[in-house]
């Protein structure tokens, strides 16, 4: 038998799933400070190199693992061979851009696709499965993943499916990233769960501020009729049609008065407030130098950088430990069986690359550590903006004279 999930202690009801897949896409497309933090955290992850490592493999099964993936091989040269083309097959890329909705939504779900080519169940695709058309997740006795349900697509649906509830997709099938989970809990915690409370007053309070300004940013027009007048209404419609213009003047008998008021006393700095929840939002992804848009040190801005590097390291390595769990270590399994070394999939450590300056290169050729050639010199002509090297002219076959001098015979 299987469990739906074994808990949910989440209060809110927006919030519990799957209501909460509805609200953390809004709180994505429509704030910018979260769409920034969302993307601070994903984009060193996408943007840092991936490669295949050995890892005690076999140069067969780590050149196969490459292959499928696109990735190159640690230690070949990426221009050593020609790029494979592209269509139809898969792209880490793409799926790392598709994992990486976990830390918005909690998780992300993919179902794996091969085709069979020369003998070998190929990688076709990690076929995504959107987290609003998954109706249930289904947890075994022991907290295990067992199966996730999808709806099916409308031309699809038949009374099994309706009875079913969707299309029930194995955990053999699966690859799931589940961001800081519970046991027993593969909806995961998403990022934004402590930023919620500050979105929702932000955009109640910017609500606010636009309706203040709305009606108190240009003042209110108000005529007061001259003693004795008994015609109120005249002057409450002279007050409305008052417009500003360079033409625009108003009459008024004597002791009637027209004025422009606006909010007397103090209002409450709903900036400030909605600065504050900007803040919050920002500090929930420890993506703490983005509230240094308003002034800070650069000083500040690098230590407070890197608690917030170390976390995003930490979501790349977990990536990365699910990625080698279930997509290399399947391909080898199916391909060579479980008994084969597997090979690892790696990235460079993020925050780690340092921007190579001539003064650098300089003192790296200087130790030993890296050799002048060709390629080196191509590409610092092309980080410094220099022409690429001329091709040498080849030497022009000498002839001697025909009546040499004795200068020339001496030469």
């Amino acid at each position: 038998m299987d469990w739906q999930q074994w808990m949910d202690e989440e209060k809110v009801p927006e919030l519990r799933w799957p209501q909460s897949i509805n609200v953390y896409g809004r709180m994505m497309r429509e704030d910018g400070r979260v769409s920034s933090v969302i993307s601070a955290i994903g984009l060193p992850i996408r943007r840092t190199a991936w490669r295949i490592e050995k890892n005690g493999a076999s140069d067969e099964v780590t050149e196969f693992v490459a292959r499928n993936l696109g990735l190159p091989i640690v230690g070949e040269s990426e221009d050593d061979k020609p790029r494979p083309r592209t269509r139809g097959r898969f792209s880490w890329a793409e799926h790392l851009r598709w994992a990486l909705l976990m830390l918005p939504y909690g998780h992300s779900f993919f179902e794996q696709v091969y085709r069979l080519e020369d003998g070998r169940a190929h990688l076709r695709k990690l076929a995504p499965r959107p987290h609003r058309t998954i109706a249930g997740i289904n947890v075994a006795r022991d907290g295990g993943l067992d199966s996730i349900v999808q709806r099916a697509p409308a031309p699809e649906m038949d009374v099994r499916l309706v009875v079913d509830g969707g299309i029930k997709i194995p955990v053999s099938r699966l690859v799931a990233y589940v961001r800081d989970p519970e046991p027993g809990d593969w909806r995961g915690s998403s990022l934004l769960r402590p930023a919620y409370k500050h979105w929702l007053l932000k955009d109640e309070l910017m609500r606010i501020e636009a309706a203040t300004a709305r009606r108190n940013g240009m003042g209110i027009p108000v005529a007061t009729a001259p003693e004795g007048e008994t015609d109120i209404e005249r002057y409450q419609k002279l007050a409305s049609s008052a417009r500003a213009g360079e033409s625009s003047g108003i009459g008024l008998p004597n002791g009637a008065e027209m004025k422009l008021l606006g909010v007397s006393g103090n209002l409450p700095d709903i900036r400030q407030a909605i600065e504050y929840h900007d803040r919050q939002i920002a500090l929930a992804g420890l993506a703490h130098f983005l509230n240094l848009d308003r002034g800070g040190s650069y000083a500040l801005a690098s230590v407070q950088a890197d608690t917030f590097v170390q976390s995003v390291q930490t979501q790349g390595e977990d990536v990365r430990d699910t990625a080698n769990a279930h997509i290399v270590e399947d391909l080898v399994d199916l391909n060579f069986g479980e008994d084969e070394p597997a090979p690892r999939l790696v990235f460079d450590e993020i925050g780690s690359r340092q921007d190579l300056t001539a003064d650098a290169l300089k003192t790296l050729i200087d130790a030993g550590l890296i050799r002048l050639d060709r390629s080196l010199e191509e590409y610092a002509r092309q980080q410094y903006g220099l022409p690429s090297k001329d091709t040498p002219a080849p030497e022009e076959p000498w002839t001697p004279p025909e009546n040499p001098t004795p200068e020339e015979n001496q030469q």
